[in-house]
């Protein structure tokens, strides 16, 4: 610093040699810049280092029958994780998400914003340079006498006026600065990702809902066709006398009753159905699925070990960004303890007319350093210090709270499609055993051995049992996706950029 002062002396000395211009006072502005850069230190405050998280060593749920656990970087989710369910309806949908969401669009909005901010802190970095031109005239009175109001009116024309101005980082508050909006922006990424994925899920969900409703309504139908074909045989032995009227009325309310739950299907599928077409950014009224069953059983999911979930899930890597991000702040709040350095330069041509203001004599110029340090506030600094550590402490909860509850996702999951796909077994065997009642039970009727009421309840019997069936298999199906999801989707952290890419310029 004192260097640069002596040059500055020295500058102001040759000033009467008449070798002094604007093209110096930018030198010796590059030159103090250059000095006090010099000074710059490591920047105060904490460096980060991502704290622990309990990670289990493997998964507490053992995995469905037939599935393996994935060694690392092999055997997992990659790519469009939606292809693995095999239904080329579902992965038209799922294109349609990427690039018409709105969530997804906002998410991006926000990420694109979170950029913007790193390099308009950074630019702090830099000096400031204006340029302008002035004007002015100044009336000024005089002494009031016998003629009466007098005055003096003087011009004052600048051109043009050069001013430089340059605040130090050597305590590194700005640098710490642009290392919390680099980790927010990262977090923004990953929370982009994240709403990515959750959407993707969302419409697999309604969309495998939507079809399991279609599947329920086949097999409704269907059941009406049998149950009218039952009222007709009923009808008829009534005809023939060998049927009371009460087994016609009974006949008559089944056929109904299980008319009216295929149509209440339908209030449920419509909502399924305009839900979907928000998610794909279309107005419900130009969108349309047809009906059609679930067509493939519940796929085998790869499961990685519990050490990469962390790496997959985007949700996770967003909560460990804004640690980071909280930890850059304490460093922003330290770096007030600290006195600011700074320089600021002016220079131009001053003049009363154009006739003199181009002219050696007109010209001007300033420079010069300045320190300033707090000297009393009353403990603030102290205060926002505390604050900082307080919301970074905050953080490292939450991130912690968002690995268990990444392992809980996974381990509910996992313990509702191995569930599931047991309780689906026994269903399997329930629905069989249902219909051989009712085949039966239809053969004593026709024989006049039992009445029709034991026909009813075996119907019904094997109405619930298989609509029950169509359900689980609905719900494997909505469980894989959520699997899928709580692995994050086949994200990889690897993708969030780089300090370097979210600087550069574009």
């Amino acid at each position: 610093m004192c260097k640069v002062l002596d040059i500055l002396d020295e500058s102001v000395r040759n000033d009467g040699s008449k070798s002094f211009n604007r093209r110096h006072l930018l030198s010796l502005a590059a030159v103090t810049v250059a000095a006090i850069s010099t000074c710059a230190c490591r920047p105060v405050g904490p460096n980060y280092s991502k704290p622990p998280a309990p990670t289990p060593q493997a998964f507490k749920e053992p995995l469905p029958a037939g599935w393996k656990e994935g060694e690392p970087r092999d055997d997992v989710i990659r790519g469009k994780w939606w292809e693995t369910f095999r239904d080329p309806q579902l992965n038209e949908l799922e294109e349609q998400v990427q690039v018409s969401n709105q969530n997804i669009a906002q998410a991006d909005a926000q990420f694109r914003a979170a950029r913007a901010a790193i390099r308009i802190t950074r630019a702090n970095l830099f000096p400031t340079i204006t340029a302008g031109a002035t004007a002015t005239n100044l009336h000024s009175p005089s002494t009031l006498g016998s003629r009466g109001f007098g005055g003096n009116t003087q011009s004052e024309l600048t051109i043009p006026t050069l001013d430089f101005s340059w605040e130090a980082d050597i305590w590194g508050g700005v640098r710490r600065a642009i290392q919390n909006n680099v980790a927010i922006a990262q977090s923004d990424f990953a929370t982009l990702e994240n709403v990515k994925l959750t959407m993707q899920a969302e419409v697999a969900t309604d969309y495998f809902q939507l079809r399991g409703l279609d599947q329920e309504k086949q097999l409704l139908d269907t059941t009406v066709v049998a149950y009218q074909k039952a009222l007709d045989l009923t009808n008829n032995r009534h005809d023939q006398g060998i049927a009371s009227g009460a087994d016609v009325a009974q006949a008559e309310t089944q056929l109904d009753t299980t008319e009216a739950q295929s149509t209440d299907l339908d209030v449920q599928r419509s909502t399924l159905e305009h839900a979907i077409a928000v998610l794909i950014g279309k107005p419900p009224a130009e969108f349309a699925i047809p009906r059609a069953p679930i067509s493939v059983p519940p796929p085998e999911i790869p499961v990685a070990l519990p050490s990469e979930l962390l790496e997959r899930r985007p949700d996770v890597a967003s909560a460990e960004r804004q640690m980071a991000a909280a930890n850059a702040e304490i460093g922003v709040a330290k770096a007030a303890y600290y006195p600011t350095v700074s320089l600021s330069a002016s220079a131009g041509l001053e003049g009363s007319s154009l006739l003199n203001v181009f002219t050696w004599p007109a010209r001007f110029w300033s420079v010069g350093p300045s320190l300033a340090e707090t000297i009393f506030d009353a403990g603030k600094r102290r205060a926002t210090t505390e604050q900082m550590q307080a919301n970074y402490d905050a953080t490292v909860a939450a991130y912690r709270l968002n690995v268990l509850s990444a392992f809980q996702d996974v381990e509910d999951n996992l313990a509702t499609l191995r569930v599931l796909a047991n309780e689906a077994g026994q269903q399997d065997r329930a629905v069989k055993a249902a219909e051989k009642s009712l085949e039966l039970a239809l053969y004593q009727y026709r024989g006049g051995i039992t009445a029709y009421l034991q026909v009813i309840t075996a119907q019904s019997a094997a109405l619930a049992n298989e609509v029950t069936q169509v359900q689980l298999l609905s719900r494997r199906m909505t469980a894989s996706v959520a699997l899928v999801k709580a692995l994050g989707g086949g994200w990889d952290a690897s993708t969030i950029p780089s300090a370097t890419q979210l600087t550069s310029s574009r």
